[in-house]
């Protein structure tokens, strides 16, 4: 391979993008059951398209959680504040900030505010849109 054909492949991805959460954050009910309220930053979507995975930060207001699900493809659930319950095939496991949930495709999975404090969390999964 020539330098210059060697420079074309390094260089050929699209420029980064860089988002503020602030722009994309928005008051909603969490998904799948609409228990309580949440604050969602739905970070990913400010990232054109094609895309190949979902970044987002979900704040789970007192009480709030989103409900049991079936995923097709491994999820992470990370918390940044606050106290949480996450369950995957019928397990439960409490979650606290630094702990992560790798949640396996073909599980079904949901995870709950527990505690004073809302719950903070990262959640991430692979694009299936593409």
């Amino acid at each position: 391979m020539s330098l210059a054909l060697a420079l074309v492949v390094l260089t050929s991805a699209p420029p980064m993008v860089v988002i503020d959460e602030k722009t994309t954050r928005r008051e909603e009910a969490p998904p799948h059951g609409a228990i309580g309220m949440s604050t969602a930053y739905r970070i990913s979507d400010a990232v054109p398209a094609p895309r190949a995975m979902e970044f987002r930060r979900r704040v789970l207001h007192k009480g709030a959680a989103i409900g049991e699900h079936p995923i097709d493809h491994d999820e992470v659930y990370y918390v940044l504040s606050g106290e949480g319950e996450v369950l995957s095939d019928g397990v439960r496991r409490k979650l606290t900030a630094g702990m992560a949930a790798y949640l396996y495709k073909g599980a079904k999975v949901g995870i709950w505010q527990k505690g004073r404090k809302p719950l903070s969390l990262i959640i991430s999964y692979p694009n299936n849109r593409k």
